[in-house]
């Protein structure tokens, strides 16, 4: 029976993930396409924050007319507009700025692709809302651009740090350990390029349900442990993660697809991105094991270590990660 102090725990868990989106701070996307000499077609896209349009706008140089789209439409994941600016001078070493930026918790990716040229590829921060448009961009720069948006995609996505994070405390063994996590990551690569490069699409509100249901799944699996007698998700950890990192692999894939790769070096983007993920989620596992290790020293040197007192722990965590999954799951199943 859960006390108190558990339910106040389970409470004040959810109020901290709050909204059950788990990509709300996604970052804002600008294509900038150069059709004619001078002339550029522009989609703008803003991330949503709780109903509305991110309080951002991406300016083009002031010799552009115009240098600001018209108001952007939601499209049920975010806020996008297009227009067609008419720019004499060119925009190749031009500034480029997204006014509010430095007042916001995520990013923006600009991608800029000439009449004749080769694409480029920029991440924006709060830090640098602006920059110059190069004339080229090098492979490694596109490379490190899609890296560090993996990396940050998997640290702001909590359903699926809560699934790894379920992972780590239903598996006591190490090797399984390994092994259902590098199964999680070959199932998640493989539908993250299918969905990527459209050979594979689910609608996104069922999809983040069915994430949803993945992490409810492991809760009641740790709830369910007995030791006397290993579960299927015991037994075999690689088959589950494996089966439920498909789907979270076209939920990754579903952010990609919003930002769009570049068209000359896809297989470089797909890579890096893909490897941006797995750090960000080995860097979550890393840190989850240093705390269980150190937890583990200070409470048995001072004897507070015990077998009962273990299994509580894993019981709380198991119903805090079950009432934060099933609120994910409930909300999303009402957004339908």
């Amino acid at each position: 029976m859960i006390r108190l102090r558990h339910f106040l725990f389970l409470v004040s868990l959810l109020l901290t993930v709050g909204k059950g989106g788990a990509h709300e701070l996604d970052p804002g996307y600008l294509d900038i396409r150069e059709v004619d000499g001078g002339v550029y077609t522009i989609f703008w896209r803003k991330p949503d924050v709780r109903g509305l349009p991110m309080d951002i706008d991406a300016q083009l140089p002031p010799s552009c007319t115009p240098n600001v789209g018209p108001e952007v439409v939601s499209d049920g994941a975010g806020w996008q507009t297009q227009w067609t600016a008419l720019c004499p001078a060119g925009l190749q070493g031009q500034a480029l700025e997204i006014a509010g930026l430095d007042r916001q918790n995520t990013d923006v990716l600009v991608r800029f692709q000439p009449l004749d040229g080769i694409s480029s590829t920029t991440r924006l921060t709060a830090t640098q809302p602006q920059f110059v448009i190069p004339h080229a961009q090098t492979k490694l720069q596109v490379g490190w651009t899609y890296a560090v948006l993996g990396f940050e995609h998997i640290l702001e996505g909590w359903d699926h740090l809560l699934f790894v994070f379920a992972l780590v405390l239903l598996i006591r063994s190490k090797s399984r350990l390994i092994g259902a996590i590098t199964a999680f990551t070959v199932a998640h690569s493989i539908t993250l390029a299918l969905a990527a490069l459209g050979h594979v699409s689910i609608p996104g509100p069922p999809l983040e349900a069915i994430i949803a249901l993945s992490v409810v799944f492991l809760a009641i699996e740790i709830l369910k442990r007995d030791d006397t007698k290993s579960r299927l998700s015991e037994r075999a950890p690689w088959m589950v993660a494996f089966a439920f990192g498909l789907l979270h692999g076209l939920g990754f894939a579903g952010a990609l697809q919003d930002i769009g790769l570049p068209e000359v070096d896809i297989a470089l983007a797909l890579l890096t991105f893909n490897l941006g993920v797995e750090a960000g989620q080995l860097a979550f596992v890393g840190v989850i094991l240093v705390t269980i290790a150190v937890l583990r020293v200070l409470m048995k040197s001072v004897d507070l270590l015990s077998y009962q007192l273990v299994s509580r722990a894993n019981l709380v965590a198991g119903y805090a990660i079950g009432s934060v999954a099933t609120f994910w799951l409930a909300e999303r199943i009402y957004g339908f």
